[in-house]
């Protein structure tokens, strides 16, 4: 599959490169899921770029890995280096040396599993890069895929690396318009396979990449794709989080499939796991970026109506159905969770529909303020509320997905109270199906 987007990531990398070769020296963090395409954006971005080295950091002994190292700096410099260097310290230091005469860009992927080889090597790297930073020419660029590590190495006081970063850079996934781009390239490019693929993967790159090898994107090849003995899907949950979760995982295991099957409030959780999950939930949502909380657009800060749910679209699917069902996956019985899906589908893509709809009215600029509306016990739902604040426009929206199921007379009665609270702007009554979702021409 091609490269698409991050041309806002691409221009800025270039631009601090640029800005170091010119003697202001930069230390770049990013981060982003696993399989989110940060390596593929880091090399897309310096594919041209002759004064650009790459390392991966993989788990292997220090001297392995300065051997690996060493090859890479002097086949790129065209140097030739005297003596062993077993020590990584050593080697980013001589690097980092070079920069006095040579302007580079350089990444250490996987920067996190330096942890694994020595926790030391944090702070000998922050006494290198403030050594070095003013007198060289240095893009010093980090990246990693356990996300609450990154951010401890750089966000925590305590820490060795605190505030070395003078960028972060978050890597998110592929918003609609580019998954409309990858269909319409295959050859693919229907409303409800954008609807599909979006439902089941998001806009994760690599998933998408895995499932452009398929002649077909509709629901049921997807589904023959991602469930098999042989499949890459069957464990990527666990392959993704066990990680950055650690040792109560189980418990955020429990938690995250509860969200995914429709018990998104706190006490609808503890109702179920009969303990409390104050802490995890906390944990979930800030410290790994993994849960958000969403309450009724306008609501008070203060306000205690909440719910939650899972911020990337594939791990909610992966918990829903995957997880849910490793029994039947144990006994290979796919075809089993595949009829669940198929049954449930048209319900479940439904919220994601909304998602969609929400982020196209975002893309438009029109609104400062998006979101859902309900009130006590979940009554009076409202699918999209979108406001212009200065206009004082309001517009509230439901969401079906065939247009004849929409009722705009009951989404008025529904919406009483905001009309109420709204009296002196002006307010507009839609309905959004299928159909309205953006086709690229």
């Amino acid at each position: 599959m091609k490269f698409y987007n991050r041309l806002q990531e691409i221009e800025q990398l270039h631009l601090l490169s640029t800005q170091a070769y010119h003697g202001q020296s930069t230390f770049s963090l990013m981060v982003g899921r696993r399989r989110i395409g940060k390596t593929a954006l880091i090399k897309e971005t310096f594919k041209s770029d002759p004064n650009f080295m790459y390392f991966f950091i993989s788990r292997k002994s220090e001297a392995l890995l300065c051997e690996e190292f060493l090859e890479i700096i002097k086949t790129k410099l065209q140097i030739t280096v005297l003596g062993k260097v077993d020590k990584l310290l050593t080697l980013i230091e001589f690097i980092l040396q070079q920069t006095k005469h040579i302007p580079l860009t350089i990444v250490f992927d996987e920067f996190q599993d330096l942890e694994h080889i020595d926790a030391s090597l944090f702070s000998g790297i922050q006494n290198i890069w403030d050594t070095y930073k003013q007198q060289n020419r240095i893009h010093f660029i980090v990246c990693g895929s356990v996300y609450s590590i990154m951010c401890k190495l750089f966000e925590n006081n305590k820490q060795p690396l605190f505030g070395r970063a003078d960028t972060k850079i978050t890597v998110k996934p592929l918003k609609i318009p580019y998954l409309q781009q990858i269909l319409t390239d295959a050859k693919q490019y229907s409303n409800q396979n954008l609807l599909t693929v979006y439902t089941i993967v998001g806009g994760v790159p690599r998933y998408l990449e895995l499932l452009s090898r398929q002649n077909s994107w509709d629901l049921e090849n997807i589904l023959d794709v991602m469930l098999n003995n042989n499949s890459f899907f069957v464990n990527e949950g666990k392959d993704v989080l066990i990680e950055e979760l650690g040792k109560d995982y189980k418990t955020y295991f429990s938690i995250l499939s509860l969200i995914a099957s429709g018990k998104t409030s706190r006490s609808a959780i503890e109702s179920v796991l009969q303990h409390s999950i104050g802490g995890f939930l906390d944990n979930l949502e800030n410290e790994f970026s993994i849960i958000k909380k969403h309450k009724p657009v306008f609501a008070k800060e203060n306000s205690r109506t909440q719910k939650y749910s899972i911020c990337d679209n594939f791990l909610n699917f992966w918990f829903r159905y995957i997880h849910k069902h490793q029994s039947a996956i144990e006994i290979g019985n796919f075809h089993y969770i595949i009829d669940i899906i198929k049954q449930d589908f048209k319900t479940y893509s439904g919220k994601f529909l909304e998602s969609m709809i929400r982020e196209q009215l975002a893309d438009s600029g029109k609104y400062n303020i998006i979101g859902s509306y309900w009130e006590k016990n979940n009554s009076n739902e409202l699918d999209v509320v979108a406001c212009n604040e200065r206009h004082k426009q309001l517009l509230i929206a439901e969401v079906k997905l065939q247009a004849a199921k929409i009722n705009l007379g009951l989404l008025q009665h529904k919406s009483k109270f905001l009309i109420d609270q709204y009296q002196d702007y002006e307010i507009k009554f839609q309905g959004f199906s299928l159909d309205d979702l953006a086709i690229i021409n």
